[in-house]
């Protein structure tokens, strides 16, 4: 009984040593002082006024396209990134967990025994059979820091395991739309090279019938040939994607199986929301909050070493080595309760805090610049999909205008009344603005990835 009085002494003694007000601020928990500001996306960004947005929409719901979401899945189970990610969750959740059993006592078993003779006689056995335990008060909230670090340090590999599939989705997406686009390009390319040949065929006839040059038949044949070489090209460039698409997916190189790139549209409008509700899904931006906050309670632990430490050791068990040699054993109890107060630490202790607030000082600052850096980058996605919009009524009926200005120049040349460049420049002048329409449609659907992952899309 006297000794529990005696424990309780030092702790009360302990206690008083610091006002309440100190201790609630030892124990207090962090609390975001980050603000997001309203114009973040820029003055010429104009928003919804509401909550929705194509940000709270799940990848499937954002990408449409079966044949796309089965690549997609198949990155999400096989991708290397992810598996590691998910590993680094497991290991966090370890660490989370052995830091909540430091609130409890430890216990350690610690048997003994040992045979010792002097002098020739008789060898006297002696043995210890305790079990020993150890408990830390945790009075000015350094065990309630570290593990309130291990939570935000779980909630970071979340975070991170998150930004992770984001990208893997983007790159999967992106990748994808790239050939989409090849493809496209290789039907406009085949059906040139087509056309091509029969401006070409006609030539050589009207070379035969004396109604041409030979200059002209090798400028036709020369610009046929580069079609043909554009072609090759572009095969293998649709093969390169391809292997990337399968080193996404953690699968050896194999044909893509893939849709269309004239079944995608482009929206009309695009819903952004409000911009605090939209970084919230940022995993950027989580993780330069958990930064604040793993730096904080970093800070917490440092303050809590100008604080005592308190301890209680028991001890309990058989021993027969109690200053005389007896069998069967006895008891062995013993209790001890200490405390420790830092005096002096050669300015280790008041170093270590002012470096924690300095680098909570500096994470601020990073925090600061991911959201401007964030708010850039949905700035120029959202740039990049509206110049796309608004572009795509123009290259289409530029394509229009320009196949009619082939035919007809075409025919004119066929009844003798254009030369050879006029149909050639019709036809080169028709080839380019069909691909540039193709990049355009590509540049829209690359700029609507790239906002939904800006916005903090995919990560859920």
């Amino acid at each position: 009984m006297k000794k529990s009085f005696n424990i309780i002494i030092l702790c009360v003694a302990a206690l008083t040593l610091v006002g309440c007000n100190a201790l609630k601020s030892l124990h207090s928990e962090y609390k975001s002082q980050a603000t997001i500001p309203a114009d973040v996306f820029g003055e010429n960004v104009t928003l919804t006024g509401d909550s929705t947005s194509i940000a709270g929409l799940s990848w499937r719901e954002f990408f449409t396209d079966p044949l796309l979401q089965r690549l997609i899945d198949t990155a999400l189970i096989r991708n290397t990134d992810i598996n590691s990610a998910r590993i680094a969750i497991q290991q966090s959740q370890a660490s989370l967990k052995a830091a909540k059993q430091a609130f409890f006592p430890s216990v350690v078993f610690s048997p003994s025994g040992s045979i010792s003779s002097f002098g020739g006689s008789a060898a006297a056995k002696t043995y210890n059979v305790p079990l020993q335990v150890n408990w830390d008060i945790d009075a000015f909230g350094s065990i309630k820091s570290n593990k309130r670090k291990s939570e935000v340090l779980l909630m970071q590999a979340q975070t991170i395991e998150q930004a992770v599939k984001a990208n893997i989705i983007s790159a999967v997406a992106q990748q994808y739309c790239t050939l989409l686009l090849l493809d496209h390009q290789r039907e406009i390319l085949l059906a040139t090279d087509s056309l091509w040949k029969i401006s070409l065929e006609t030539q050589k006839t009207l070379w035969e019938n004396g109604k041409s040059y030979s200059t002209a038949v090798n400028q036709m044949e020369a610009s046929y040939l580069n079609v043909k070489t554009s072609i090759v090209d572009n095969q293998r460039n649709i093969r390169q994607v391809e292997n990337a698409i399968c080193s996404l997916l953690a699968i050896t190189p194999r044909h893509i199986e893939r849709s269309h790139l004239g079944s995608y549209s482009l929206p009309k409008a695009l819903k952004m929301g409000v911009p605090a509700m939209l970084l919230q899904y940022r995993p950027d931006v989580k993780l330069a909050d958990y930064a604040l906050a793993e730096a904080y309670y970093d800070t917490q632990a440092a303050r809590a070493a100008f604080y005592p430490s308190i301890s209680l050791q028991g001890l309990a068990g058989w021993t027969n080595d109690a200053g005389a040699i007896v069998n069967p054993g006895k008891i062995l109890l013993n209790a001890v309760a200490s405390l420790s107060q830092p005096i002096y630490a050669q300015g280790k202790l008041k170093a270590n805090l002012k470096i924690n607030q300095l680098e909570q000082e500096k994470l601020m600052n990073q925090y600061v610049q991911t959201v401007i850096d964030a708010g850039n980058e949905v700035n120029e996605a959202l740039a990049d999909c509206q110049a796309a919009i608004e572009n795509h009524d123009y290259y289409h009926r530029q394509v229009e205008v320009l196949k009619d200005a082939y035919r007809g120049t075409h025919e004119l040349m066929d009844n003798g009344k254009a030369i050879y460049l006029e149909v050639l420049t019709a036809q080169e002048t028709l080839l380019n603005a069909q691909l540039n329409e193709a990049i355009n449609m590509y540049n829209g659907a690359m700029g609507i990835i790239e906002l939904y992952i800006a916005l903090g899309g995919a990560t859920r």
